[in-house]
Formats: structure tokens, sequence, C-alpha cells
């Protein structure tokens, strides 16, 4: 919960604010981008909500936040159940942003894929109650799929609680070292009808997207949206091996999706050929000869 003793200088004036808690994860930078924005090392409120949608937005990014760092001074219940039941977030034929993103994880995001032969979340949010009485609602989970290592979060306590079966990548599977499907290797998987599992080592070596309909990429930590740039971007810090993973980006090429879903960075929903185009011109400009 936020502290507004703690509250940072870098916040304007009203009722929102980020407190010192920050870890700038950037989750409330996603929901709310007319309200917050990255100041020096933090997120901050740059602009305090107005309107129904840009309130509705900010107590959405308050829930959010793995560390509790976004407080207000007013607080309107009515408002905050309003961002409550909107989780998990609808975004597109049966696919959710859970919110309630996790600190062990860093903040990343996580989703919910309803489906009529068993129901996926993709990486893990925070074990609570409101998303597990969500996903309870919506027929439990039959499936886990986890990204990488470093998102796993509390994907152990739902599989437990539903019965799920976790789904990693051998090289990353001490994170989760009783997962139930360990995927070997760099070849692509058909886990289930229209869910296929892709390894692209880089960020860590064990790696994968989940393409979904030929539409959803979930990346992971491999590839997201800039929204400041317009562009795909992916990690040049924390990087296995880079070469590695410019090759395992160049082999998205060979898939159609028109949505990327990360679990850092924004989300975005392109064409087909534009999201190949942004594709190509990631891989252009990783290719190219640093700056002397």
């Amino acid at each position: 919960m936020a502290n507004p003793s703690k509250r940072l200088d870098s916040n304007i004036a009203g009722n929102f604010y980020v407190d010192g808690t920050c870890i700038n994860c950037d989750t409330c930078r996603q929901l709310a981008p007319k309200t917050f924005e990255e100041i020096g090392e933090f997120s901050a409120v740059f602009s305090q909500p107005e309107s129904d949608e840009h309130i509705h937005r900010a107590y959405q990014a308050l829930l959010a936040c793995p560390v509790g760092s976004i407080g207000t001074e007013q607080s309107e219940t009515s408002r905050m159940q309003a961002a409550m039941a909107s989780f998990p977030l609808h975004l597109e034929d049966g696919v959710s942003y859970c919110g309630f993103n996790s600190d062990k994880s860093f903040g990343a995001n996580s989703f919910f894929i309803e489906h009529p032969d068993g129901n996926w979340l993709v990486d893990s949010p925070r074990y609570v109650k409101h998303l597990i009485e969500a996903f309870e609602r919506r027929g439990g989970l039959a499936r886990i799929f986890l990204t990488h290592e470093d998102d796993v979060a509390d994907a152990g306590k739902y599989a437990a609680h539903f019965g799920a079966q976790r789904i990693i990548h051998r090289d990353d599977a001490e994170a989760m070292p009783d997962a139930e499907w360990v995927i070997d290797g760099a070849d692509d998987a058909e886990l289930s009808s229209g869910f296929v599992a892709i390894p692209v080592p880089g960020h860590t070596a064990g790696s994968m997207a989940l393409l979904y309909r030929e539409k959803f990429l979930f990346t992971g930590d491999h590839l997201w949206w800039n929204p400041q740039s317009k562009s795909l971007g992916a990690p040049t810090r924390l990087v296995w091996r880079k070469r590695v993973l410019v090759d395992s980006i160049q082999k998205l090429l060979d898939y159609r999706f028109e949505w990327v879903l990360a679990g850092h960075g924004d989300r975005v929903r392109l064409s087909v050929e534009e999201m190949r185009d942004h594709v190509r011109a990631l891989v252009t400009r990783r290719n190219q000869p640093p700056a002397p």
C-alpha cells in the first residue's frame, strides 16, 4: 500500500501519486499512459486524470502495480471496485490481460486464454482471491505456459489450486523443477490444437514464445512494442547470448501473428504484414555494427 509520506516529488499535485517504493517496471505506464510516465528512475504522475476513462485506467494501474507504490489522497470505493471487476481485462477472442502483476517477476504481465478445451495462463500474476474466483467462474485453468525462468511468479500456487499442467523449457526448468511438461530442444512444438510453443533463446537459454491461433504471440521478455518509437523492441541487457537472440527474432518471420503480448513492454496489434515489417526492421537494427 502506497505511503503518502514517501510520495515522490516528481508527482504533479493531486489525488494520484507514486511513492518511493516504485521499481519502475512500467505496468502503470502501459495501463494509464495519460497519467503516468517515467521521470528519472521511477514512474510518476505527470497529469492527474480527469475523465471517467482516465480515472478508471489510473485505478487499474493502482491495482496492477506489483509493489503497491500507487496511492490516492482520496479513494473512491465505487471506482476502485469497477477497476477490480475489469480484471482479467479482455483484449480479443477470449484473450485477456490478468492484471495484478507480481513483484516476483519484476512486474511482468501475464495473460489468460479462455478456451473450450481448457483455459490457459501465460506466465503468472500474483496469487490473489479476485483472479482465483475469476478463473473459477470461467472454468478454471488447464495449462500454465511459462515463457522463461524470470516470470514464473506464483505459477506453482495456481497449478496446485486448479490442478493445472505447467509447461516450461528444459533450459529454464530450474525455475519450476516440478513442472509437468518440459519442452526440449530448438524445434517448435504443437501443444494442442491452435497452440504452438516456439523456442526463442536469447534473453535466457530456455525462453519460449507461445503462438495461439496464428494471431496472438505471447513473447515473455523476448519481444515487445515500444510506444514512443512505434517499433518492436528486444532486450539489450541481461541477455544470455546476443547473436542467438537476433536469430530467434528472425525466426519469427516464419509465422503469422497480429498481436505481440509481452511480459515487459507494451502490447500491440497490427496487420500480419505490418508485424512482419516491424520484425524485419528490428532484425536489421540489431545486425548493424555498434556506433564507434
